[in-house]
């Protein structure tokens, strides 16, 4: 398992911040990130769930990221979208990574913990019930297709809405929609 390593961390490796830098020009350790290395042959991995994670490690993928993560959209995100609690800052790092700051009393529903593979990190996901009712309070930023499709797929694949409901019960703007939704898909 790759152990990833910041400037700050290199020490835990036995090398200096300099002896980083010597270890990176020499092939050893390759920067996947500003300030985030890798060992060179590590296994494949996603990057920029390396780099989110690393940055901030209460950092959660949501949203459309969320939902190809299920298999519950065609959508492709353009970015990864990453929720932090609001009024955090936001780290600067790659336009491959789209922050969301996400109200924090409400920041833990529906969140769990993944391992990164290939490497020693996890990184906070959303369940799909609340990736969908997520979907559907922001639908005006995501799109209103996204949702919906999800839904509708999550539905087939025999997900329950008393728990989507559930969900959506805690989180501000999202039970009407989805409460209409059902009822137009059912």
């Amino acid at each position: 398992m790759a152990k990833t390593l910041t400037p700050s961390t290199a020490n835990q490796a036995g090398l200096s911040r300099s002896a980083l830098y010597r270890a990176t020009q020499d092939g050893r350790y390759e920067r996947i990130a500003r300030g985030i290395y890798l060992p060179t042959g590590a296994g494949p991995a996603d990057w920029d769930w390396i780099e989110a994670s690393t940055r901030r490690p209460d950092a959660t993928i949501c949203l459309t990221s969320a939902l190809a993560h299920y298999d519950l959209t065609h959508t492709i995100p353009a970015a990864l979208d990453i929720a932090i609690p609001r009024g955090s800052r936001t780290p600067a790092g790659s336009p491959s990574i789209a922050w969301h700051q996400f109200d924090r009393a409400t920041f833990d529903v529906g969140r769990d913990e993944i391992a990164i593979p290939g490497t020693d990190l996890t990184i906070g996901i959303y369940s799909p019930e609340r990736s969908i009712a997520d979907g559907y309070r922001l639908r005006g930023d995501t799109g209103y297709e996204i949702a919906r499709d999800a839904l509708k797929e999550w539905l087939r694949r025999g997900g329950k809405p008393a728990r989507l409901i559930e969900i959506a019960s805690q989180l501000p703007r999202a039970r009407g929609p989805i409460l209409r939704a059902l009822n137009a898909l059912t």
